[in-house]
């Protein structure tokens, strides 16, 4: 899958993608896993909440955890710094694990077949160019793809290819958008895991004994119910990226910065 883009970068011919991403499943949970919601390019925002994470880990015994939840890029300002944030900048006493979005498979199939009709560009698509330096989209399609492929690393590339779709450990199943009702969790597909609307009922009953941790769905203030969780605050619209800490043996607390 990443050879793919990447040769699709470097001007290579196109190959199909395959249909799902990888999930992780653990047996064990860690003592505390941290939940970030959608991103959207607000890399200062994403630090300082990073530094309230580890400052709050770093009083706490055990393993650690950060889970992105995806829609790292897209309509905020610095789309491209997030992403740098992300590949380079590893957190002190934390294992980052970062899932995919939908914002990343649609920028991926864009950088795969750049159009200037492109949905991408819709969905704050022309914000994640601006912050890699375009501005102006060529009309040409062909110096579109010479554009990405001097602008855009293939670090990048690589990394949103990589992102897999799901992490599951007991009691708990994070995703970006849902789960798939009454679908065992082998069978989930990546269209429901991105894509997924979840309904406010949702919110009472546990997927197959899971409780999902998710974002996607932009709510006033963090959703905490026995059957799903929902992390997404909507920052470009309140300026307020949210995380919730899940942990052994304490009641989730949501952490917060703007």
């Amino acid at each position: 899958m990443i050879r793919s883009i990447l040769d699709l970068m470097r001007g290579g011919a196109q190959a199909p993608l395959p249909e799902q991403r990888r999930k992780l499943l653990f047996d064990k949970a860690p003592d505390h896993i941290y939940a970030v919601g959608d991103v959207h390019g607000y890399d200062d925002t994403l630090g300082r909440l990073e530094d309230l994470i580890v400052a709050d880990g770093a009083k706490r015994a055990g393993t650690k955890w950060l889970v992105m939840l995806g829609d790292y890029v897209d309509r905020g300002p610095k789309s491209s710094a997030v992403l740098n944030r992300l590949t380079t900048r590893p957190l002190v006493g934390i294992r980052r694990i970062c899932l995919t979005g939908n914002h990343e498979a649609v920028m991926l199939d864009f950088l795969g077949n750049p159009s200037a009709d492109h949905q991408w560009l819709r969905l704050g698509g022309m914000e994640t160019l601006a912050s890699y330096g375009l501005n102006t989209l060529p009309a040409n399609r062909e110096e579109q793809k010479k554009l990405l492929r001097s602008l855009v690393p293939v670090a990048h590339v690589a990394f949103l290819e990589s992102l897999p779709s799901m992490l599951q450990v007991p009691g708990y199943c994070f995703v970006h958008a849902g789960l798939k009702k009454g679908v065992a969790m082998a069978d989930q597909k990546d269209a429901d895991l991105l894509w997924l609307r979840p309904a406010a009922s949702d919110t009472n009953a546990a997927a197959n004994g899971l409780v999902t941790v998710h974002g996607h769905t932009p709510v006033a203030q963090v959703e905490i119910g026995a059957g799903r969780i929902n992390v997404d605050t909507g920052i470009y619209m309140s300026g307020i990226l949210s995380a919730v800490r899940l942990s052994r043996h304490e009641p989730p607390e949501i952490i917060q910065s703007r």
